[in-house]
This record gives structure tokens, sequence and C-alpha cells, in this order.
């Protein structure tokens, strides 16, 4: 039986994984509204249209299970009437169409991570290239992310982004300062950049690494305050960047470098093009050019061949390097990747241990480090008000995967979408609390 709330002719869209689905799916928006159509992102139960539009990932076994998941539950709402028509598009469907449109048949089409003119047409829809990049922001009105390039040339044999997001492709410079432009007029503070590899920016396009060029447009954007850094490759890391981060004041001292392992063996398995010794070196450049810089990185554990020798090596690495942020994952053996060929030897339960062990570790090297931010004073940028906290962060911190700074909002008043000044009374492992200095 019909809900009598469904909305006929409205879209729903629901992303599931990284940053870089939520920018293709905001894009996604704005070409639906510029074509007069209604729609929502992630719209509630009592809000959700007829037509709905999942945004996969297939990055790793729990990220595949959980977009499985999610179409597999609109493919049965469609079958009791409460929706009209299920798409699906990003990552797994790009991956494993075959597969899904056999095992799911109840969906009405699988797209692509490329196809979004004909994802739009089965919409009814047309994609207007005259749009520049402006789309419908899914995040609050201070910060927006954008993306500077798509898809990854670099080899390494644990990853499957290759497959699904093909080789890179930079956007120019002048189309990137016009969207920062209309970000800023719609009130955004900060830019987070993101790409897979965003040290490999310029090369294909200006045959250089071209992103100190880039930075120094979209520090003249006014409005814009904060520019943040993500998902640099440790290899061939222009070091201009440094040296324009720590004289302008707009690039925040924050970057977020996935280095996956440290031990050489494990390394050069994984295709990395790096070694211990210059990882570490380069950490030491970053911490001299930048004194004071949050560095970010991820961690794999689990990879075929990785012994408690390799397990060991790793843990000593984060205890001499104390990253300010970190995260940690199990190895996932990905179909038609490199590592693909290796045994997956490494049994669950010991890489999930290992995981929580390097977590653990963090754990008390985050606490540590937010002890000493206890009396200091920060510019902190305020997200939102929840529950009985605004919650903001330092230059230092990202949104949903850093630090956050809870003010008590019973005692204080603070604009969300405003820079405030704020004394650290307080820290926890993973949140600071503190109020208006």
């Amino acid at each position: 039986m019909r809900t009598k709330s469904l909305k006929k002719n409205k879209i729903n869209v629901i992303t599931l994984g990284c940053s870089k689905n939520i920018y293709d799916s905001e894009v996604l928006m704005g070409q639906l509204r510029a074509n007069g159509k209604e729609v929502e992102h992630e719209a509630p139960v009592e809000r959700e249209g007829n037509i709905v539009v999942i945004n996969t990932c297939g990055f790793i076994d729990n990220a595949k299970a959980e977009s499985v998941n999610m179409i597999l539950e609109y493919a049965d709402k469609k079958e009791k009437g409460l929706v009209d028509k299920v798409f699906v598009t990003g990552c797994l469907s790009e991956r494993y169409r075959p597969d899904l449109e056999k095992e799911i048949p109840n969906v009405d089409q699988f797209f692509g991570t490329t196809e979004l003119p004909q994802l739009l047409k089965a919409l009814g829809a047309d994609y207007k290239h005259e749009l520049l990049g402006e789309r419908l922001t899914t995040t609050p009105k201070n910060y927006a992310y954008l993306k500077i390039a798509e898809g990854c040339d670099r080899p390494c044999s644990f990853c499957a982004i290759p497959i699904m997001r093909g080789a890179h492709v930079s956007q120019p410079i002048e189309k990137l300062v016009k969207e920062a432009q209309g970000l800023a007029r719609d009130g955004v503070k900060e830019l987070i950049l993101i790409a897979q590899d965003l040290t490999y920016y310029g090369l294909d396009i200006y045959k250089k690494r071209n992103l100190a060029e880039l930075l120094e447009a979209l520090t003249k954007v006014e409005g814009i305050e904060w520019i943040r850094l993500h998902y640099a490759f440790p290899t061939g890391f222009p070091m201009d960047v440094l040296e324009l981060m720590k004289r302008e004041p707009k690039i925040c001292n924050y970057i977020d470098i996935p280095l996956q392992h440290i031990s050489d063996s494990i390394l050069k398995s994984m295709r990395r093009g790096t070694t211990q010794a210059k990882t570490t070196q380069l950490l030491k450049d970053f911490r001299s050019a930048v004194p004071g810089m949050a560095i970010r990185t991820t961690l794999i554990v689990g990879y075929p061949g990785e012994t408690q020798e390799d397990f060991e090596i790793l843990k000593d690495f984060v205890q001499e390097m104390k990253f300010d942020r970190m995260g940690c994952f199990a190895y996932s053996h990905e179909e038609n990747t490199h590592a693909y060929l290796l045994e997956d030897d490494v049994p669950d339960d010991v890489k999930q241990a290992r995981a929580n062990e390097i977590m653990e570790l963090q754990s008390q090297i985050s606490w540590d480090l937010n002890q000493e931010k206890v009396g200091q004073v920060f510019k902190c940028i305020i997200d939102r008000k929840e529950g009985g906290h605004f919650v903001g962060r330092t230059e230092f911190d990202s949104p949903d995967v850093d630090n956050e700074v809870l003010i008590d909002a019973s005692q204080f008043y603070l604009k969300t979408g405003d820079f405030a000044m704020i004394k650290i009374t307080d820290a926890t492992e993973f949140d600071v609390y503190g109020e208006p200095a």
C-alpha cells in the first residue's frame, strides 16, 4: 500500500562512501535543480520522493556490503510500491554492473562513475554544461569540498580506485577558481581540496606538479578563509606547497597523507614507490618546513604476507611519529587488483586485532597531544549546534574524521558558520572542550 506522504516526481539522492562521492551527488543535484526538478539529499521517510538515486561506494568489503544493503532495501521498497523508480550510480555500480543487474533486477538502471549525462537523461533532465561546477551542497553552509582532479595513475597493488574512477584528470585552475568564487558567494568559508591524489595535480594538463599555483589562485578568492588539503601521496610531493602553507594564513597547517604501511617489504609489495627511510624523512621535512602542522594518515594492516615483525615495525613507527590524526583499516582483498594475485594469508581476526592495537596506540597519542592544548586559544569554525553543545573545529581538524571542539550551549551563544576564538578547558582522546576566549 503506497504511503500518502510520498511526493510524486521528487528525487531522493542517497550518498555512501567518501567525500568524492558527496561531491558527485552535489553536482548531480545541482544539475537536477537547474532542470527544475525537485530533489533532496537523504530525505527523511515522511518527505521521501518516489524516485531514488543511490550513489554507491565499491572500495572495500564493508563499504560494498553497505551499498548492496542500501540497494536491496530500496529494491524491496519498489516491490512494495513505496517508491516508483530506483537508479544506482557510483563506484560499486561502475565495478560490478553486470553482476548487480543480474542479482537485483528490480533496479531500473545502473550507471558508472562517468555517466552523469546518461543518468540525468533517465531522470528526465539535460546535462547543462554552463553550470561550471555549481552544485547543491549537502555540507554545513560554512565548508564545501572542491574536487580538483578525478581518477588516479598510481599503481598501488591493493587499490581498485583506478578500475572505478579511471586515469588521473586535473581540472583547470580557472574552472576551479570560478567554482570557489561561486561557493564563497553562497557563504562557504572553508574549501576542502579533494582528489585521489592532490600531489599529481597538473601533471596531465600543465606538464608539471601545479598544486602550489592552484592554491595561490584560490587564496585570492574573497570570502574563503581556510583551504584544507586531503589525500596527498608520499612520493613526488611538491615541496613548494609547504613554503606556501607556511606563509599563507588561508592554507590550513594540515595535511592528509595516507601512508598505508611502513615496513619496506610491505611497501614494496604494495607498489608504493617509497621506503621507510624516505617516508620518515618526508615527515620530518614537513614538520621542519611548517612547525606545528597537523599530519593525518591512514594505515592498512593484514596485507598479504604481513608478518608479526612487519606489524611491530609499523607500531614502532606510529609511536615514533606521533601523528595528530590517524585511521586504520583491515586489508580487504579486492578483485582485479595486483594484490589479488597474492594469498590473503592473514586471518580476519588477526587483521582486526592488529587494527585495534594500532588505534589503541593512537588513542594514547591523541590523548597526550590534546592535553597539551588545554589552556591554549584556537581560532575555530562553528559547524553546528548538536544536543547541548556548539560543535566547532580548529584548522587542525577536518569534518567527520577529526577532533571536534565542544562548547556548552547552555552557557555560551555562538553563531553557526562563523569563526570564534575558543580557549580549550578540557580534553579527551578525540575531542576537546572550550569556551569563547
